[in-house]
């Protein structure tokens, strides 16, 4: 991206047309995990927030998209989310191009960071 995007789908637009279907995808999956979600480019990358508050933040990359930040350990979530931890970028999740996008457990993922991230009275 020559440029710094100022909407998500700006960024979605810079990028390769198969990490642009996949964080399309992500980005439904997003709206739908967190109701009444709204989006930003925060740190140069789509974000999903509620009531101001960032929840999650999504990037492609040349062969994988990544989700940050990761949960904290949640026992629900842990066994499914090992695979995808980055051990050198702490509280990045980084899922790879050249295997099927786990969908699911992304939306469980924002979920859960949106239930420990929601603005008091949402």
């Amino acid at each position: 991206m020559a440029t710094t995007p100022t909407t998500v789908d700006e960024y979605l637009d810079g990028l390769r047309p198969d990490t642009q279907r996949v964080l399309r995808r992500i980005r439904e999956v997003a709206h739908r995990s967190v109701p009444g979600a709204e989006e930003t480019i925060k740190y140069s990358m789509p974000t999903i927030t509620l009531g101001g508050r960032s929840i999650v933040h999504f990037a492609g990359w040349k062969e994988h998209v990544s989700i940050y930040p990761a949960p904290e350990p949640d026992e629900a979530l842990d066994a499914d989310l090992a695979p995808y931890l980055d051990p050198k970028a702490k509280g990045t999740l980084k899922f790879p191009l050249d295997r099927p996008m786990p969908y699911d457990l992304i939306g469980r993922v924002i979920a859960k960071l949106a239930e420990v991230n929601r603005p008091a009275g949402s």
